[in-house]
C-alpha cells in the first residue's frame, strides 16, 4: 500500500514538473516572441537622411593609365674629344644655345704654331711644285722630279689639314639646340678625353616614355592622342601624340615602351620629370557610371545602396528603403566611377549618408547632404 502510494505521488510531481517546464518553454519560444514583433511592430522605425544620385549611362572612350618618364631627345653631355687644358668657356649656367655656338676652348696655342709652321712649308712646297711643272712643260726637268714635288705638295696639304681637325676638335659647339645645365669645369682645369663638361637638353618636343601592358597592345598607334599630367607643375595636362613604340615585349614586365612626343614651348618640362599618362584604348562605349562616394569597398566585395519605394503607386513621393547590391567597379574619372553590373541606368543611388545604412532600413531623401566638388585651383 505505501509502495502505491509513493507511485502515485511520484506521477503527480512528475506530470506537475513537465507541465511547468512545457509552459516555460511554450513562453520562451513562442509568446514571447509574438508579444516583442508585436512591441517592435508598434514601434515607428527610425528614418536616416541620405543624399541620392542617379546612375547615368555616358558614352566613354577606354583608357588605359600608366606613369611615365620625360626624356630629352637628344639630351646629352657635351665632351671634348682631346685632352687639354681649359682656356675659355663661352657659356653661362641653364642658358639657351643655338646650334654651333660655342661652349668652350681647349688650350690649343702648341696647334696654332703647327699650323703657321704648316701653312708656310705648303706654301713653300705649292712654288717648288709650280716651278716643276714649268720645267716639265719645257722638258728641261725630269717627270720624277715632277711627282716628287707634287708629293712634297700633297704632304704639306695634309699636314696642314690635320693640324687644323686637331684645333677644331679643341673648340667645343653646341651639337644641336638646347639648354645648357651647370657647367662641370673650369677655366685652368685640365680634363681628359671625353670628360663631360655640361649636359646640353632640347626641351622643345620633349619625348615621354612609358611601359603599356601587352594586353593593350592593339591600342598602340602611331600618331594616338596621349595626355600627361604632370604633379610636379600642379597637376598640369599635356596633349602630345605616339610618335613610336618597341619592336619587342619586355619578357619580364610584358610591357611595351612607348615613346610620345609632347610640345614644350614654355619648356617648363624637364627631363627626368614624374608623369601620370592615359591613351585611348578603344572605341567609344556606353557605359553605366555613379559617384565615387556611393561604393562601399570592401574585402567582401564592392557594393551600393539603392533606394526602393515601399508602395510602388505613391513611388518616391512614399516612404522609401534601401537594397544593398553588390557592384563590379571598373574605371573612375574625375568623381565618377564605371559599375560594370549591379545597377541599371536611372537607379536613385545613395551617395552620402550610407554608412548608417542597413539592408532594408527607411531612408528619405535630403538635397542638403550632397558634397559640393571643390573649386579648380589655378596651376602654380
Amino acid at each position: 500500500m505505501v509502495d502505491l502510494m509513493r507511485k502515485w505521488v511520484f506521477l503527480a510531481v512528475f506530470f506537475g514538473l513537465s507541465v511547468l517546464v512545457g509552459g516555460m518553454a511554450w513562453f520562451q519560444f513562442k509568446a514571447k516572441p509574438e508579444m516583442m514583433r508585436g512591441i517592435m511592430s508598434s514601434i515607428p522605425k527610425p528614418v536616416s537622411g541620405v543624399a541620392v544620385e542617379e546612375a547615368r549611362e555616358e558614352i566613354w572612350t577606354p583608357r588605359v593609365s600608366v606613369i611615365g618618364t620625360f626624356k630629352a631627345v637628344p639630351g646629352i653631355d657635351v665632351s671634348g674629344q682631346v685632352a687639354g687644358m681649359v682656356a675659355e668657356i663661352a657659356f653661362a649656367n641653364g642658358q639657351d644655345v643655338a646650334k654651333g655656338a660655342l661652349l668652350a676652348r681647349i688650350d690649343d696655342s702648341t696647334e696654332q704654331a703647327e699650323l703657321r709652321s704648316n701653312a708656310a712649308m705648303l706654301k713653300n712646297a705649292e712654288l717648288a711644285f709650280q716651278r716643276q711643272q714649268m720645267l716639265t712643260d719645257h722638258g728641261v726637268a725630269a717627270k720624277s722630279n715632277f711627282d716628287l714635288a707634287n708629293a712634297v705638295r700633297d704632304q704639306a696639304a695634309g699636314a696642314l689639314d690635320r693640324t687644323r681637325a686637331l684645333i677644331a676638335q679643341k673648340t667645343i659647339v653646341a651639337p644641336f639646340a638646347g639648354r645648357l645645365g651647370i657647367r662641370k669645369v673650369d677655366v685652368g682645369q685640365y680634363v681628359a678625353a671625353g670628360a663631360p663638361l655640361v649636359s646640353l637638353q632640347q626641351l622643345d618636343p620633349i619625348f615621354l616614355d612609358f611601359q603599356v601592358p601587352e594586353q593593350n597592345f592593339a591600342a598602340l598607334a602611331l600618331g594616338g592622342k596621349v595626355s600627361a599630367r604632370v604633379d610636379a607643375l600642379g597637376g598640369g595636362e599635356f596633349a602630345g601624340k605616339i610618335g613610336n613604340f618597341d619592336a619587342r615585349v619586355d619578357r619580364d614586365t610584358r610591357t611595351i615602351l612607348v615613346r610620345a612626343e609632347i610640345a614644350n614651348p614654355d619648356k617648363k618640362i624637364m627631363p627626368g620629370m614624374f608623369a601620370n599618362v592615359t591613351l585611348d584604348a578603344g572605341a567609344p562605349q556606353k557605359m553605366v557610371t555613379a559617384p565615387r562616394t556611393a561604393v562601399a569597398f570592401s574585402l567582401y566585395g564592392d557594393s551600393v545602396f539603392v533606394v526602393r519605394p515601399d508602395d510602388a503607386e505613391k513611388g518616391f513621393d512614399g516612404p522609401l528603403h534601401v537594397e544593398r547590391r553588390n557592384v563590379s567597379i571598373g574605371e573612375s574619372r574625375e568623381d565618377r566611377v564605371v559599375l560594370k553590373q549591379g545597377v541599371a541606368a536611372g537607379d536613385k543611388i545613395v551617395s552620402q549618408g550610407q554608412i548608417k545604412l542597413q539592408p532594408n532600413a527607411a531612408v528619405r531623401i535630403e538635397t542638403g547632404l550632397a558634397l559640393r566638388p571643390q573649386a579648380v585651383r589655378p596651376l602654380q
